[in-house]
């Protein structure tokens, strides 16, 4: 018995024409390139990309499955719906794809020619990069969450910025 809420949920999907991926209808499997595969409705898609509708506030949900043209094969609409060995499959292709190490500490932020240099440390070591000023590089991604993205299109991530101390917050604070 389906509830109403489900009922409209399945209209809205078929008027929007997503089709939902699950354990029912779909496999997933790792080719030998470490890269995923999917299979659903018979067909067979290798490789396969994952992109999260929210990267920054929930990767468990609204996932879509999208071919290396940027076709969307479907959509997972929640992760936990699949077994603990095709979730972890999936969450390594998001790691690799959403790779964000987040600032721990900013060291210094200068600015010059319309471009800021930045130098932190992170989760994944001290960093050095570049950001284009204005063009919305340095934002809030969430109410306390501020997501910078570089140059070179690379993404960090400020996860609680009303724990960075005054000085730090002052020198970020003039790049939003």
């Amino acid at each position: 018995m389906t509830t109403m809420d489900e009922h409209r949920g399945t209209e809205l999907a078929d008027a929007a024409g997503i089709r939902y991926l699950t354990p029912g209808n779909t496999d997933f499997t790792e080719t030998n390139g470490r890269m995923l595969s999917v299979c659903t409705g018979g067909e067979v898609h290798s490789p396969v990309y994952v992109h999260c509708s929210f990267p920054h506030t929930n990767q468990r949900s609204f996932l879509s499955i999208r071919t290396a043209d940027n076709k969307e094969i479907g959509m997972i609409r929640h992760l936990d719906d699949f077994s603990q060995g095709t979730a972890s499959l999936i969450e390594r292709q998001m790691i690799i794809r959403y790779f964000t190490p987040e600032i721990t500490k900013v060291i210094a932020v200068t600015e010059e020619f319309g471009y800021s240099y930045w130098e932190v440390a992170t989760t994944a070591g001290l960093c050095r990069f570049t950001v284009r000023n204005g063009s919305g590089n340095v934002k809030f991604a969430a109410e306390n969450r501020l997501l910078i993205i570089d140059v070179d299109g690379n993404r960090f991530v400020i996860p609680q910025v009303d724990r960075l101390s005054e000085k730090e917050y002052r020198m970020v604070e003039m790049r939003l």
